[in-house]
């Protein structure tokens, strides 16, 4: 390819390499010149251009992209048609995106023009995500480098999605007099949020003494069970492991099995077990494990949840990005193949779990005060149904018989949330991490006890939302003041999900990097019904 400036009369078959514009018209980079656009362009007084002249051999930037992307298995990916020289690959499934950094660099050393950029190794992705994208620098580029370039790729799996695979998890947690009771159902709690993202469920929790034999008979038992699903047992301990002859460790050994790592060289996450029994992988959790921030354990199950049999060099080899840091959710790469506004979907939560302590101590429930003859907390799920999300998840704790009692038969998914006394984040990661809300491109946040919102306010966020690409944050304001709802992309769910306490989601929003689009709703937004002055003063009647 001859690069430079042309005079307009001698640059017939050149491919521009800007846009020219024109009085009546323009001409878009990429265009390749004939002979009745050169006289349109010197009639217009353009008598020189900037473009390429591409020679025998060259292939052009989108065709080049192409060859590069049909070198790479197809299994579980999806790949955008060619635009700019670029395509971009996406996985088909949630699962874990693995890179051969080396076959990576080697492709990206056969020549300059030509280039592979994608996420790092072993990184969980969802349905939807891109995960790399192939790119063109010129115009066009040399035929040879190109199959160079599909030789490397064919060589070697220089990156795949392995898609998670259910399994049944048991659970065996020691017990020590020093560890509270609400500590360790806090631990189930935390511990099915992370399989239900995964696709995974915890099947089964036996607590047992803070002994080795204690706990290689409850692996025993575990294993016994029969399960439908592949089996993974997860163990932990009431205290923390400090030696290869620990209790864990031990453990794993008198069920018969094997110890492969003791320790690991990710902070937090240091003080991990894993072993197998059979083919069963036995785990023991460290014990930064018994919150949802990530640490070392969510590395090692990611691998036994995508199929992979993690060894002793897998695990030493994880000190390089090992320090982890507390950072929210980050956008992906940008993507030039935007999905069409009306098939980004938008899954409601609806927040129903609070204890209603304003309330007063054993007073009427204000999600069930009627508004017009109906439970509040019917009226939202019937208004949040109405905003043509495509599903709407109710988020239950306090009084649970009596709010689904009051939801009735509507086409709601339903999902508990025994730890709803610890705060909105527990309810906040219930809701998100169903499976409905996770297949989402959004999540609408909505809480259950403003009376204000119609309709009518969801279908104008969720038509901002589409607008936006699905790539904002939208938030219902009254007098550009921040309020409720707000809808979340599906990016920042992960960190949702991590959130602890009796907190929102407020920090995720300003700290995400996504632009925020407030969206006016009017007094809505602010209006909750806090105490039974507030349910009357908005209209309700306190029932129950």
């Amino acid at each position: 390819m001859i690069f430079g400036e042309f005079q307009t009369v001698e640059a017939e078959g050149t491919v521009l390499a800007h846009s020219v514009r024109l009085s009546d018209g323009s001409f878009s980079k990429g265009h390749k010149l004939d002979r009745s656009d050169i006289d349109r362009l010197t009639a217009a007084g353009i008598d020189r251009v900037i473009a390429a002249r591409i020679e025998a051999g060259d292939l052009m930037e989108d065709e080049a992209a192409e060859q590069l992307a049909r070198a790479i298995a197809p299994d579980h990916l999806t790949f955008s048609e060619a635009a700019t020289g670029r395509v971009n690959i996406h996985s088909a499934v949630d699962g874990l995106f693995v890179a051969n950094r080396a076959a990576v660099d080697r492709l990206n050393s056969v020549d300059p023009a030509i280039t592979l950029a994608c996420l790092a190794d072993h990184v969980p992705v969802r349905s939807g995500d891109m995960v790399a994208t192939f790119k063109i620098i010129p115009l066009a580029v040399s035929g040879a480098k190109v199959a160079a370039g599909v030789d490397v790729l064919r060589q070697s799996t220089v990156f795949e999605v392995k898609p998670f695979q259910p399994h049944a998890v048991s659970l065996v947690a020691t017990e020590l007099p020093s560890l509270k009771t609400t500590v360790m159902d806090k631990t189930a709690r935390i511990l099915s949020q992370r399989l239900q993202v995964a696709g995974s469920a915890l099947q089964r929790e036996e607590r047992v003494a803070h002994e080795a034999n204690a706990v290689a008979e409850a692996i025993c038992r575990a294993l016994e069970v029969r399960d439908r699903l592949p089996k993974l047992v997860i163990v932990f301990g009431a205290s923390a492991v400090i030696d290869a002859g620990d209790v864990i460790p031990a453990a794993i050994r008198l069920a018969g099995g094997e110890v492969i790592q003791v320790g690991m060289p990710v902070d937090p996450g240091n003080l991990l077990v894993l072993g197998r029994v059979g083919d069963v992988h036995v785990v023991g959790a460290p014990g930064c494990a018994r919150s949802p921030k990530e640490n070392g354990f969510d590395w090692v199950l990611d691998r036994i949840l995508a199929g992979e049999q993690p060894t002793p060099r897998d695990i030493s080899g994880m000190g390089v990005g090992g320090l982890l840091m507390e950072i929210q959710s980050r956008p992906r790469p940008r993507d030039v193949v935007v999905k069409p506004a009306a098939e980004i979907s938008v899954a409601v939560v609806l927040l129903a779990a609070g204890k209603a302590s304003r309330m007063g101590e054993g007073g009427a429930h204000k999600l069930l005060a009627e508004f017009d003859g109906i439970p509040l907390v019917r009226r939202s799920a019937s208004i949040a149904i109405a905003s043509g999300a495509s599903v709407v998840v109710t988020v239950t704790g306090h009084r649970r018989e009596d709010i689904e009692r009051a939801l009735g038969d509507l086409a709601v998914e339903r999902v508990h949330n025994a730890d709803y006394a610890s705060g909105m984040a527990s309810s906040l990661a219930a809701g998100v991490g169903t499976r409905a809300a996770q297949k989402a491109d959004g999540v609408l946040v909505m809480l259950a006890d403003m009376p204000g919102i119609t309709s009518d306010d969801l279908k104008a966020l969720i038509a901002a939302f589409r607008d936006a690409g699905g790539q904002v944050i939208v938030r219902a304001v009254s007098g550009g003041k921040r309020g409720n709802p707000v809808i979340l992309p599906r990016s920042v769910l992960n960190a949702v999900m991590r959130l602890e306490g009796d907190v929102g989601a407020r920090h995720i929003i300003e700290t995400s990097g996504f632009s925020v689009i407030d969206v006016e709703i009017g007094e809505a937004a602010h209006l909750d019904v806090d105490t039974p002055e507030a349910v009357v003063a908005a209209g309700g009647i306190l029932r129950g």
